[in-house]
């Protein structure tokens, strides 16, 4: 198991459990007791929980792991949501979308489809993004015209934020927004751990025709701190097949149309 995949799974037991015992998280992970410490050392240096005697405490009840840890978790789910996702881009359209790996993806999965293509070889796209990486990425690719927004950079999700992005956003109308989120629960609606990232968010929501949110099943009725948008305001909620009829269920019912990929 690489360290991300370790640091996931640490992670992942704070949250369930509340704290984590050296010695039970060793056997549960199949490694040795001195990488778990190593491992809850450098957790504790980035402030992601708090080390004590034998283990570790949760420093706060939600976490906001960097990006470049979360690109391994769940990375075929976030693959099969993004390309449901991308199918929904049509040529000639104005998509925006957040910053997150499964927003990432699904900047991938559009920038890979054949069939968004213009006549003369010009873009055939335009994504407004307040990402770098996926700017970067897309950057590239001639068939999509990018629109980057100014703001200060948040190193945990290469998102830009603040009022030069808010400044940008405002000007814009999208046909589409894809939306990755932290927790999305019936009552709070999308909710984000940060409350920048969700502010940008949330503009970046009211400033399009439809609203998709991209989730896996391990976000579905979570809350996370800040809100982002209400339920009414998602129309497409795309997860996984791991997540269950019942778990859907109350989205569905609320007139969100559920894809599960």
């Amino acid at each position: 198991m690489k360290r991300p995949e370790r640091w996931n799974a640490l992670l992942d037991l704070l949250t369930r459990d509340g704290r984590i015992d050296v010695e039970e998280a060793a056997a549960e992970l199949a490694v040795s007791a001195a990488t778990i410490r190593r491992d809850l050392d450098e957790l504790a240096q980035q402030q992601m929980l708090t080390r004590t005697r034998g283990g570790a405490v949760a420093q706060n009840l939600s976490y906001d792991l960097p990006l470049r840890y979360k690109t391994a978790r769940r990375a075929s789910e976030k693959q099969r949501i993004a390309a449901a996702a991308a199918r929904l881009a049509e040529p000639g359209s104005i998509v925006g979308l957040n910053g997150g790996t499964t927003t990432t993806e699904v900047a991938r999965a559009i920038s890979l489809r054949g069939d968004l293509s213009a006549p003369g070889g010009g873009p055939a796209v335009t994504v407004v993004t307040n990402a770098l990486n996926i700017a970067s990425e897309l950057a590239v690719r001639p068939q999509v015209k990018i629109v980057l927004t100014g703001g200060v950079a948040r190193p945990q999700s290469f998102e830009l934020m603040g009022p030069l992005a808010t400044g940008v956003l405002g000007q814009v109308s999208l046909d589409l927004a894809i939306l990755g989120v932290d927790a999305l629960d019936t009552v709070q609606g999308a909710t984000a751990h940060h409350e920048g990232e969700a502010s940008i968010n949330h503009l970046m929501a009211g400033r399009a025709d439809r609203v998709v949110v991209v989730a896996d099943s391990s976000k579905l009725g979570r809350r996370a701190f800040a809100r982002i948008c209400a339920l009414e305001e998602i129309d497409v909620l795309i997860t996984d097949t791991g997540a269950g009829a019942e778990l859907v269920a109350p989205y569905t019912e609320a007139g969100v149309q559920v894809i599960r990929a």
